[in-house]
């Protein structure tokens, strides 16, 4: 039924409207070790992008664009697709796109409403605007599939890195609505018949984890590790965020490192309690817009005091050649100078 809906919607809505004119990503060779990996979310697509530019110096090797790659909130499909065109068109981003390779996932904006579930009457049609954008081949299983989900492993045996992008909207259930607080409108909510993965993906998730890889990077366009403050987080569905961590554990599943967009600034969490390991979510939002206050919520989890609130990029950095290697995350500036950075060894990313 998913396939049929689908592929309806992909023939009512012609390819070239929205598809962007640049060529193929540069190869790095599928069994090359990655040893670079840029991050980031939030692109508001009328506004410059010079930290692209930026980026593009760090000559990466994969690129994860983490959800607001556009600000479309819109349930007209038209008025979507024209917002990606404008985006299409920023030639920083189409040096930058061609540069490496690419995954991405979405968020609320580009998934058409503000702080969107799987409630929003129009998510099939920007499934497929989404898909049609980032080029996914007509015969690829995410043609068929309800969500944006999507995994793939880097380099050879030893040295494999698996890349998770998470689809934390098609699915998600209703928020709990309180008392106001500084990051917004939401709390926790115990109720165990609501879901933000949907039992869907959360099978296809254990699946994941149960392929060898020494490395994973979790992708979540919402934070998974902080506390709720108000604000969309995993911490909004506490049985969830424990689900995940159980699935970690249960799977056996070793180097894990999640990611993290949406809040328009950038921080550092770790989770110690009640983990296999100590769960590290590196968040790196806006690329281009300024948070206009400080940081307007508590996280306990806050690994560094430091956050940072101008355009930002998350960089993952793996020093193969150490027979422990090493692991390095940073938040950099437009100046490509790191903010926030904090280093782990594999091994200690170990059950």
């Amino acid at each position: 039924m998913i396939y049929q809906r689908l592929c309806f919607v992909l023939l009512a809505v012609p390819l070239a409207v929205i598809a962007p004119a640049v060529r193929p990503p540069v190869s790095h060779g599928q069994d090359a070790p990655l040893r670079r990996i840029l991050f980031g979310s939030c692109i508001q697509q009328d506004e410059p992008t010079p930290i692209f530019h930026t980026m593009l110096e760090t000559e990466p090797q994969l690129l994860l664009l983490l959800g607001d790659n556009i600000y479309a909130d819109t349930s007209d499909n038209q008025v979507m697709r024209d917002k990606y065109q404008r985006l299409a068109k920023n030639r920083a981003f189409l040096e930058l796109r061609s540069s490496c390779p690419l995954m991405a996932t979405w968020d609320d904006h580009d998934f058409g409403i503000n702080d969107g579930g799987a409630a929003f009457a129009s998510r099939d049609q920007a499934q497929v605007a989404f898909l049609d954008f980032w080029d996914t081949p007509l015969n690829s299983p995410k043609r068929a599939q309800a969500g944006v989900y999507d995994s793939k492993i880097f380099g050879p045996p030893g040295k494999r890195i698996q890349v998770i992008m998470l689809d934390t909207r098609y699915f998600r259930s209703p928020l709990k609505v309180g008392e106001r607080r500084v990051g917004g409108p939401y709390e926790p909510d115990d109720d165990r018949e609501k879901t933000m993965l949907g039992d869907m993906q959360w099978h296809w998730l254990e699946r994941q984890l149960r392929e060898p890889a020494e490395l994973r990077i979790i992708a979540s366009s919402i934070q998974f590790v902080a506390e709720s403050a108000g604000q969309e987080a995993w911490a909004n569905l506490p049985h969830e965020r424990r689900r995940m961590i159980d699935l970690i554990q249960s799977t056996g599943a070793k180097g894990v490192l999640f990611v993290s967009g949406d809040r328009h600034w950038a921080e550092l969490s770790i989770e110690r309690e009640r983990v296999p390991y100590p769960l590290l979510d590196a968040t790196s939002s806006s690329f281009n817009q300024k948070h206009p206050r400080g940081t307007p919520t508590k996280n306990r989890f806050r690994a560094v005091d430091q956050t940072y609130h101008h355009e930002n990029f998350g960089i993952l950095t793996i020093d193969w050649d150490k027979a422990d290697p090493q692991i390095k995350l940073e938040i950099r500036n437009i100046a490509n100078v790191a903010q926030i950075q904090w280093h782990i060894r594999l091994s200690e990313l170990q059950p």
